[in-house]
């Protein structure tokens, strides 16, 4: 990081442990004072993974081991984000530290860890007992929304091993997780969700479309024959301006899936 630090700050963020004891050491620093960012020497060494500067920091009474920095995210959230296993549990490790702690656009810790496919912190983070994983965002975007949205298969059967995530949650716009991926075009996420109870394949968002028409549309020729595979979704459904899925379609992708519909021919001798 190192955005115009404090000393303690640059020694912190390139894990200087033996200038980060010598500065600590004084009586005339402030540990917590940020940089022009508003991070403090803590939130820059669990942005870079330092543990054992964290533990130095974390030593002293003085240091807020959930000071926000400008856009409010806190050590923990940096942690998260960037994988780093060893500073997440360590934060964890006091009993002060909010696992839900919300940044100013309302994304947790557990929103970060999924955003960057980050599996062993999400575990890490679902094994508190204080943890609520389905909080929404500003945007009404849960983790599980995140994973999906970026395709982090690993972590979207990770959140949904547990009972208290939703797998059909809309966001604000309505947005499913499944419409979200076939939207985005990714066939697994697609599948494993498919395979939940709960989920609606035909649920449209606020504009009328459904998962089928998000995927006809951007041409996800895997994502449609995927939906219409087990038979249980309306190929004919139309969106708030009355266009069917089909008629969302890219040409290849238009041909294909109505062939699918189409009867087989019959092979019986005439």
């Amino acid at each position: 990081m190192g955005h115009r630090s404090t000393p303690l700050g640059w020694a912190a963020s390139n894990g200087h442990e033996e200038v980060v004891e010598m500065l600590l050491g004084r009586g005339d620093l402030d540990p917590n004072k940020p940089n022009r960012y508003r991070q403090t020497p803590l939130s820059e060494a669990a942005w870079d993974g330092h543990e054992e500067v964290v533990r130095m920091l974390l030593g002293r009474d003085d240091v807020n081991p959930n000071q926000p920095s400008f856009g409010g995210r806190t050590p923990l959230s940096y942690a998260a984000l960037n994988g780093h296993e060893g500073v997440v549990k360590i934060l964890l490790g006091r009993g002060d530290v909010n696992p839900n702690e919300p940044d100013t656009h309302g994304q947790t810790p557990l929103y970060y860890a999924v955003q960057n496919g980050h599996e062993g912190v999400v575990k890490i983070l679902l094994r508190q007992g204080n943890i609520t994983p389905d909080i929404p965002d500003i945007f009404g975007q849960t983790p599980l929304f995140c994973a999906v949205w970026n395709g982090h298969e690993g972590a979207v059967k990770i959140l949904l091993g547990r009972g208290d995530v939703n797998p059909d949650k809309p966001d604000n716009n309505g947005l499913t997780p499944l419409c979200l991926a076939a939207r985005c075009g990714h066939e697994g996420v697609v599948k494993i969700l498919l395979e939940r109870d709960g989920v609606n394949p035909d649920k449209p968002d606020n504009q009328g479309q459904t998962p089928l028409q998000c995927a006809a549309q951007n041409g996800h020729e895997g994502v449609v024959k995927i939906l219409l595979g087990p038979g249980n979704v309306n190929p004919n459904g139309q969106n708030k301006r009355g266009r069917w899925a089909l008629c969302c379609a890219t040409k290849r992708v238009l041909v294909r899936a109505i062939a699918r519909l189409q009867p087989p021919e019959s092979t019986t001798p005439t």
